[in-house]
């Protein structure tokens, strides 16, 4: 029951990746950490690791939702080289301090961090002009290279450390330069990838070297049979829904974007 509930919101994060670029982290975080507190409740060992179980095993799902999704934007005409070569560098270099960090954080702290990172994200989104309305009357302004930098390296940090991929920082961020919400998941898409291909690399050989034995299915904090429940579910998902890229009109894209944080941020907290 608890792979086939790991299935259902796996296509529910492949919906997220391809419409909003969430990557699925958003979804596989918060449903891993209450996966594991409720069906594990006398694992004391799985217990203190649950969120740094939730965001390993999340951040290889990001890897499937990103490549795809990545791939679905390319097909259809809506990525910016010019955009993603700049930041994807410094992004990836964020990622590999963040997988060495993680040792540094607990479960607590972890969850205390998602949820005020969400939290500020919705408050600048509703507060700050510049994301929900559209922005058809503007001309996109491109990235400079110092911003390219401080961005890149902050989004690549936080998004492996809370397995959250990079589009909570992206969207918002290229939608204030100007471009549509279509434009801006697109780019969220493969700008999470540095995130996903390094970040899981480093869970991989952090595991590998680690004494931690938490389970015949795990690789250090990587849950591979979640994994795999998880990644099957969001590839089916992003398959269904890649028909609607493109089709939800901009300001309800932005505001169906927030509401999503805002389910996610209770979600978490709750727990």
């Amino acid at each position: 029951m608890t792979y086939l509930i790991l299935f259902g919101f796996g296509c529910l994060s492949g919906l997220t990746t391809v419409l909003f670029g969430f990557g699925g982290g958003f979804v596989a975080v918060p449903v891993m950490y209450w996966c594991i507190l409720r069906v594990y409740p006398e694992n004391a060992l799985l217990q203190s690791n649950a969120m740094q179980i939730a965001v390993a095993t999340s951040v290889m799902v990001m890897l499937v939702n990103t490549a795809q999704a990545s791939y679905k934007h390319y097909q259809k005409g809506n990525w910016r080289w010019d955009q993603i070569n700049p930041l994807a560098i410094f992004i990836g270099v964020g990622a590999i301090i963040a997988t060495y960090a993680i040792r540094f954080f607990d479960t607590d702290l972890l969850k205390t961090l998602f949820v005020l990172y969400l939290a500020l994200t919705i408050l600048d989104a509703l507060i700050r002009k510049g994301f929900i309305q559209s922005p058809s009357q503007q001309t996109p302004s491109p990235l400079s290279k110092p911003t390219s930098t401080v961005y890149g390296l902050i989004i690549g940090f936080v998004a492996t450390l809370l397995g959250v991929g990079g589009s909570i920082m992206t969207v918002p961020l290229m939608r204030r330069r100007g471009y549509s919400m279509t434009q801006a998941t697109a780019l969220a898409s493969p700008l999470s990838l540095p995130v996903a291909v390094l970040g899981s690399a480093g869970y991989l050989v952090l595991g590998l070297y680690s004494p931690l034995d938490l389970g015949r299915t795990y690789i250090g904090y990587i849950d591979l049979a979640a994994f795999l429940a998880l990644a099957v579910g969001s590839w089916l998902g992003i398959r269904l829904c890649t028909p609607l890229i493109g089709k939800l009109p901009d300001q309800l894209h932005a505001k169906i974007y927030i509401a999503l944080l805002a389910f996610v941020l209770l979600s978490v907290w709750l727990n």
